[in-house]
């Protein structure tokens, strides 16, 4: 990475991928400004960390919580969008309430939250918005219809926005995981494979953010794929 320090904005830090990113970025010596709807989950005494309690359901929340994150780190120049969560089903299983909640989750408070950041990291001499996507975005598939909106959105919003921002220093990047073995799995009927290389863990994906925010200012990794090497599907009883 740099050898400038990063200051770097991390949504869902309080578990799975976003917690994984945070840890590395930590250990690498960089700034890391950890949103979550329950601090408490990641409690740190690393003086690189600070910790801003948000729902990012709540919209009319995001410009008090923007002007929060700025106080905080008037340095900003990373942000990465790890929050989000899964409801899979028929489209008649859904209620309009699910529905709207999933896809302001997963892509209405991301895309505001980035308009809220964005005239500020224009001002960096260079800065990064990386977005953790999912395979979803890839190809729609059965009782993934609301999920595998939200993150085909997300993947839209970051294609267009990498444009927009081109003639700018900030790069705009998409991560697009397959099944990641986390708590993402908890509150569903299903879950990855436990034997290796069933499933991608956390610090996978991690590993691909780092790669991004690592590579030159002259050039912009647009989209990345993970998947694991033998994909395993398992139902729980």
């Amino acid at each position: 990475m740099h050898a400038v320090k990063r200051n770097v904005l991390v949504t869902g830090a309080s578990s799975g991928i976003g917690r994984a990113i945070a840890r590395r970025l930590l250990a690498q010596g960089h700034r890391v400004l950890g949103v979550s709807r329950d601090g408490r989950r990641f409690q740190t005494e690393h003086p690189g960390f600070a910790a801003v309690e948000l729902d990012l359901a709540d919209l009319e929340r995001l410009p008090a919580a923007a002007k929060q994150i700025q106080e905080l780190a008037p340095q900003l120049d990373t942000a990465i969008f790890a929050a989000g969560y899964g409801q899979f089903g028929g489209l008649e299983q859904f209620s309009a309430a699910q529905i709207e909640r999933m896809m302001t989750v997963n892509f209405t408070a991301q895309a505001c939250l980035s308009r809220l950041l964005l005239p500020k990291l224009k001002q960096r001499p260079f800065a990064n918005l990386v977005y953790i996507g999912s395979e979803a975005a890839l190809k729609g598939s059965r009782n993934g219809s609301i999920y595998c909106a939200s993150k085909f959105a997300l993947r839209g919003f970051s294609q267009a926005l990498r444009d927009e921002c081109g003639k700018s220093s900030v790069r705009v990047s998409l991560v697009n995981p397959g099944m990641v073995d986390t708590e993402f799995f908890e509150c569903l009927s299903f879950m990855p494979g436990k034997q290796a290389g069933q499933a991608l863990q956390a610090d996978d994906v991690a590993d691909a953010v780092l790669y991004i925010l690592q590579a030159g200012s002259h050039c912009v990794v647009d989209e990345i794929n993970l998947n694991p090497a033998s994909k395993v599907i398992e139902f729980k009883k």
